[in-house]
């Protein structure tokens, strides 16, 4: 069963920021794609970054959104089968629930449809 468990949400003041880790059993987080999501109050989910698998030419190429670009840095550790979200320079746009997302099959890409396992979410807030 696959499982992930995300920890590291806070509140936090703008300027500030946060490491997110996301746990994640009954996978192998080099083998899949994994990624970050969010979603504020009253608001659609929204991507906010993902990593390709450790395979192919473009093994472990991240991408990100366009509002957390030179602020947000994913990674994983695969000895630990743990992803983590850097956020630094946190703004009050970032607050929301964050989660941990994990694709084996769909396409990898920061739209929430490819994604088959999530995790139940982290909160962020962020003040101004």
């Amino acid at each position: 069963q696959v499982q992930l468990v995300e920890s590291g949400g806070d509140s936090v003041q703008a300027g500030g920021s946060l490491q997110l880790s996301c746990q994640v059993s009954g996978l192998t987080t080099s083998g899949a794609c994994m990624a970050w999501f969010r979603q504020a109050p009253g608001k659609e989910r929204e991507g906010v970054a993902r990593v390709l698998s450790q395979s192919g030419t473009r093994g472990g190429t991240p991408a990100y959104a366009g509002a957390v670009k030179g602020r947000f840095t994913i990674s994983r550790d695969i000895a630990k089968n743990t992803l983590y979200l850097q956020m630094n320079n946190l703004e009050p746009d970032d607050t929301g629930m964050y989660y941990c997302a994990a694709t084996i099959t769909g396409l990898c890409e920061l739209s929430s449809r490819f994604y088959q396992y999530w995790g139940q979410g982290t909160q962020v807030s962020v003040s101004s």
